[in-house]
């Protein structure tokens, strides 16, 4: 045999042989917001947990959002798989795509947003809002729905509605600056902005959400997943989620850790760290579970559709859910299945 043609043959070999020819290598592409209410997603990208967790063969891309009708639009794009995000994105996207663009696979985190109110501001109870300027994060955000609605339960109306409250969606650094500059009431927000609006923006509480709640539990982070992509690569959904509940268990175990690695990277993506009280403050208003929290997420629903984000009727949310990969990594770990 030549030496052409044994080159050529051992290039076939190659090319062919199972042993021998490189595995491919596949990408998933992750949305995440630097708010410590994503915490899985800050911890494990600051600390390469996800990376571990899903191999070598897995590239893992991130991209940062500011509130979640940016994250669920890219989504819809096609610019990413999967993301944390709150559940009025979440429940707008399915309604938007007939059910079909997305699923729920898993919980996030529970609590951590409040209503802070600038302590110059003039207000001390609910009806001093008429008049007032008061900013949420994003139209039809998880927050900005939670401020319509408790709003309206105040007998009040936004001034698109023929009231005198006027909500101004804009990013959370900007509620801070606009706070300093006395441009802002009030704003809706999660955390850890709510704190560092108390702390940095003049800002007093006025109203932690868990106080809405049954339990002081309410949806405000959860994992949502193409669901293209879930049908096409169950496998490496599974390996995500269950890094995302070996995750949620290490930070609930080592919150001194856990809180340290957070912050690190909430200042690798907006350029400033928290101070320690700051991140102690905020982190002490939430709850980092895998939970996702079913029944608080229809209520939800509820409130999204009594603001008016969900059409004329109200839409059938019996698969925006599929928790089976979840309960079959509980199953796994010998735990309860969520319902």
């Amino acid at each position: 045999m030549s030496k052409r043609s044994l080159l050529a043959l051992l290039l076939c070999l190659v090319t062919v042989a199972p042993g021998w020819a490189q595995a491919p290598v596949n990408t998933i592409r992750v949305g995440a917001f630097p708010n410590i209410t994503h915490a899985q997603a800050m911890v494990g990208k600051a600390n390469g947990w996800f990376e571990k967790a899903m191999g070598p063969q897995v590239k893992i891309q991130w991209t940062s959002f500011n509130a979640g009708p940016s994250a669920i639009e890219a989504l819809f794009a096609g610019a990413i798989d999967m993301t944390y995000v709150g559940p009025n994105p979440a429940i707008n996207g399915y309604v938007r795509s007939n059910g079909e663009a997305l699923r729920v696979v898993a919980g996030a985190a529970s609590g951590g947003a409040s209503l802070i109110v600038r302590s110059d501001s003039g207000i001390n109870k609910p009806e001093d809002f008429h008049g007032k300027r008061v900013a949420s994060p994003q139209f039809g955000n998880t927050q900005d729905v939670a401020l319509r609605n408790w709003l309206k339960t105040h007998g009040m109306k936004t001034n698109d509605k023929g009231g005198d409250v006027q909500i101004v969606p804009m990013a959370n650094p900007d509620q801070l600056t606009l706070f300093l500059k006395k441009d802002l009431d009030a704003a809706w927000a999660p955390e850890p902005w709510a704190t560092r609006l108390i702390h940095e923006g003049n800002g007093r509480l006025f109203v932690d959400e868990r106080t809405l709640w049954p339990n002081g539990e309410f949806v405000i982070g959860l994992l949502v997943v193409n669901t293209k992509f879930l049908n096409a690569h169950p496998d490496l959904v599974k390996n995500w989620i269950r890094a995302n509940v070996d995750l949620t268990d290490w930070i609930n175990g080592h919150q001194p850790e856990a809180k340290k690695l957070l912050n690190q990277q909430i200042q690798a993506e907006t350029g400033k760290a928290l101070p320690p009280a700051v991140l102690d403050e905020a982190f002490s208003r939430m709850q980092v579970t895998y939970d996702p929290l079913h029944n608080a997420l229809s209520t939800a629903a509820q409130q999204a559709f009594d603001d008016g984000f969900l059409g004329r009727q109200m839409p059938d949310l019996s698969r925006l859910y599929d928790l089976s990969l979840l309960n079959q990594v509980l199953a796994e770990k010998g735990r309860k299945a969520m319902q």
